[in-house]
This record gives structure tokens, sequence and C-alpha cells, in this order.
């Protein structure tokens, strides 16, 4: 059931409000303000109610929708884990009234965990898509101009060695594999753990792979091949038990029958990844085919893509590809994560469709780095009615596209457009979107959305902050 958002006073809370009043924190207390919103708790409410068939009514009540709110921005303004958000809430006064639990008790980190991966990637755009609005009500974000670039997240994968993939691989399968045969203890399933001889091997081609000698390739080679053969035998005895539980030969005990399925499960959906991983491994090491058609990076986060964006410190980044639309007073007004790696110019128009999508009309100004830059889209976005559109060249310039881009306008535009690099730094290293730690493709979505939610919320709260003070000393004045 889901909680209320009114409650009733107890004893107990008014030592807490004498207590904590005398503690202030002008962020907190703005965002709190803007959380306070009608439509944000019904989206909230929304989602919580989705959880099962009679979740709105039925049952013991759960995290209210303003606590819900306050406890997500909260954990992506400090960038800390679910422990560390439990562990925080208990021991501050702040944080309680922020969140509204007062004097109640704090749900452990599991029901943060579970709770909070409800809202899922709809949700989440929903609640974005509102607190844009917000700013167009206090007019903070009028849409004028807009500049766009992309960077690429990092999911929270280990960096992805043909090597260490198989010893996932081993690892994963022997896992349920053993959960299976616990499950079916009357019956005769072993199972051998590979795991000290995978770490041999991995020792072995660390050790080979550091010289260039013919005795070394050799080695190297052999090493991956006992890899490959132990990964195949578990993969061909993980076939067998999965055939075994179709047709009944393999029948799990009463109590053990969700675990028994659960293991099922997670088998039927690693075994293809298995299979890719050992392709891919067979293409490269033995092969020299060094591109796969559909290359794994990750059997836990397999959506990874490789992103090559030219940085010296780090040429190649293992994530996804996230556009960024920034408007005026740092408010992000749309972001999109995109599938595989694909060029910086095909994120140009539906850049410039979504902004006029929210705001109704499209920017008078429109800025790029020469990545987005191609003929076409300059002209299409003339043609959309754009008046400025600052999309630097590339290669050689003629006389004519030098002249056009001395003009006073075009390099103030392109001075304007570099402040997105700065926004996209905050984003990453002060809230923590630089790695993304939620588990799978809908969480990857959920955790770059609420750290461009919890973003903007600070702008916003630091623009309303600003504006009090300015009307504090008129009136004193």
């Amino acid at each position: 059931m889901i909680g209320r958002t009114t409650r009733q006073a107890s004893l107990f809370y008014f030592a807490f409000a004498k207590e904590v009043a005398a503690i202030q924190d002008v962020t907190l207390d703005e965002i709190d303000a803007l959380l306070q919103d009608g439509e944000l708790l019904e989206l909230a409410s929304e989602k919580l109610g989705g959880r099962c068939l009679r979740s709105k009514d039925f049952g013991r009540p759960g995290i209210a929708p303003d606590r819900l709110l306050r406890c997500v921005v909260l954990k992506h303004l400090k960038r800390w884990s679910f422990r560390q958000l439990e562990y925080e809430l208990r021991h501050s006064l702040l944080y309680r009234r922020f969140t509204r639990f007062f004097e109640d008790p704090i749900p452990d980190f599991t029901s943060f965990s579970r709770t909070f991966a409800l809202f899922g990637p709809d949700g989440t755009r929903q609640i974005h898509q509102r607190v844009v609005q917000k700013a167009q009500e206090q007019k903070l974000a009028r849409g004028r101009k807009l500049r766009i670039d992309t960077t690429a997240v990092e999911t929270n994968i280990h960096y992805p060695t043909d090597s260490t993939l198989l010893a996932d691989s081993l690892r994963v399968m022997t896992r349920a594999l053993k959960r299976i045969a616990s499950g079916c203890a009357g019956q005769p399933l072993k199972v051998v753990d590979h795991a000290r001889a995978a770490k041999y091997r991995l020792l072995e081609i660390c050790r080979a792979a550091k010289s260039f000698t013919e005795a070394s390739r050799a080695r190297f080679q052999d090493s991956y091949g006992k890899l490959l053969t132990l990964t195949g035998q578990v993969r061909r005895q993980a076939s067998r038990v999965l055939e075994d539980l179709k047709t009944r030969k393999l029948k799990a005990e009463a109590g053990a029958l969700l675990t028994v399925l659960l293991a099922e499960g997670q088998l039927r959906h690693h075994l293809p990844l298995v299979d890719q991983v050992m392709a891919q491994t067979q293409a490269r090491i033995f092969e020299g085919e060094t591109r796969s058609e559909g290359k794994i990076l990750s059997l836990f986060e397999e959506h990874s893509a490789i992103i090559r964006k030219g940085k010296p410190d780090k040429p190649t980044e293992f994530g996804r590809l996230v556009r960024l639309d920034e408007v005026e007073n740092g408010l992000i007004s749309g972001f999109s994560i995109a599938a595989g790696n694909p060029a910086d110019q095909q994120q140009w128009l539906p850049a410039l469709e979504n902004h006029r999508e929210i705001f109704g009309r499209v920017p008078r100004l429109a800025t790029a780095d020469r990545g987005f830059w191609s003929a076409a889209n300059e002209k299409a976005a003339l043609d959309l009615g754009i008046a400025k559109v600052v999309l630097p060249a590339t290669g050689r310039l003629s006389a004519k596209r030098t002249a056009h881009q001395k003009q006073r306008w075009f390099r103030q535009g392109q001075g304007w457009r570099a402040g997105i690099e700065p926004r996209i730094s905050t984003l990453k290293y002060q809230f923590g979107m630089k790695r993304a730690r939620y588990k799978g493709e809908a969480g990857f979505q959920r955790y770059v959305g609420w750290c461009i939610i919890t973003q903007n919320l600070v702008v916003m709260a630091r623009h309303s902050h600003k504006v009090k003070q300015g009307i504090a000393v008129v009136k004193k004045e």
C-alpha cells in the first residue's frame, strides 16, 4: 500500500522540530520547496501503485511518494550508495527533515533499492519533463538558446578482455548449476568448480601477453585454448541440465522450487552470451579477426558499447553515448541515450526536434561543436527557422566560410557553446554521472536521468535563493 503524505505528529515530533529548527541548508530547503509539487507526487504515486495489482490500497504501508522523491534526489545529490543513504538518514536530523521521515523509522537499504527501481526509464523521463516545466514556469528556461554535446557514460563493468569474460562465464554457469544441484538434492548432479584452474589460466595469459616472442605467443594461445575448453565443458553440462529440467528428469524439491527456477532462468539468459564470448575469443585469438558481429563487453551489462571520443588519457571507453541539450541558466532540457556509438552528426536534428516539442518553438541560437557539423545539418536548422546556427565547419575553409565564422555573433555563439563542457564535468564529478551504478539497461537510463534531474533541481534552487536575496535587499533599502 502507498504510504500517506499527510501524517499525524507524535509527542516526540515537538522535541525533534525544536532541535532541527536550528539546522539550515539553503540548497536542501529550496529543493524541498520545489519537490512539493502535486504533479511530481502524482507521478511517484502512480509508479508506486504499479508494483502489484492492488499496491495502491492493499498490503503493508510502503514508502510515501514525497519521501521517495526526496530520498532519490538526496542520494544523487550526495553521490551515496543505498547503504550510505540508510546510514545518513539514521544519523542526521537535517536529512530526516528533508526526506520527511522525522521521527519515523528508516527503511532498510534493500527497500530503497527495490522502490527506486519502480520509476523505470519512462517514469524518470516524466519526472524530468515536469522539472523542466517548473523551470519554464519560473521563467528560468525560456528556450531561446540551445547548446548540444555528447559524452560517454561508463557502465559499471571491469575492463573487458576475452580471458576475463571467459572466467566470468565459468563463474556464472557454475554458480547457477550449484544452485540447481542443491535444489535437486535427491538426484545425481555433480558440479565441478573450475575457479582455481581458470585463475591459473588467467595468470598464464597475463604473463605470456607481456612478451612478443614466438614461444610466448604459443603459450598465450595454449592457455586460451585450455580456458576455452573448460568453458565449453561447463557450457555443455549447462545445456544438458536445462534439457533434463525440461523433460523432468531433474525435479526440484518442494522447498527449493523458486531457487531452481531462478537459476534456470539465469542459465537461459546467459548461455547465448557465453556462446558469443566463446565465438569472439576463438575469432580473435586463433583466427586473427579483431572485429566480430555483436561483440559482448560484459555478461551483466550486455548493452555496453565501445566508444572512442579521441581523449588522450582514455582513448577507449565502455558504456553508452549520452546526448545533452542545455538551455539558458544551465538547465538540461533534454537528453538521449544512443544505442552503440553513432556519429554526433546524427544527434543534431533529434535535439532540435526535441527542443521544439518541449518549448513549442525552435531556439533563436543553436550551437554545437564541429563534430555535429555538416552542410545538411546547417541547412536543416536554417529551414526550421533558427536565426543563428553556430556549427563550426571541419577541414580547410573557403574564404566565404572563414568570413562567415569570423562574424561577431558566430564567435559569441562559440564562446557560449563552450559552457556545456563544464556542465558535463559537473554532472560527472559532482553528481556521479561518470559511471552509472544501477544494473541493466533500464537501470543505466534511470541513473543518468536522475543525475540530470538532481542537477536541474540544484540550479533551480540556487536561482530561487538568489531571487529571494535580491527581494530582501530591496525591502531593506
